[in-house]
């Protein structure tokens, strides 16, 4: 039986399309994701 590797945090989300224009681009999307899910982790509500 062959062991299937996990994707990276942003394997899975490369492929998002960035809807926001470009001057207003302060951080990489993926930083974003990367942050928020961790806030959600640590029980972020807002």
């Amino acid at each position: 039986m062959k062991i299937q590797q996990k994707k990276s945090i942003y394997e899975y989300f490369n492929e998002l399309e960035d809807p926001r224009v470009y001057i207003t681009k302060g951080h990489q999307l993926i930083d974003i994701i990367t942050i928020t899910i961790c806030a959600v982790i640590c029980g972020a509500a807002y």
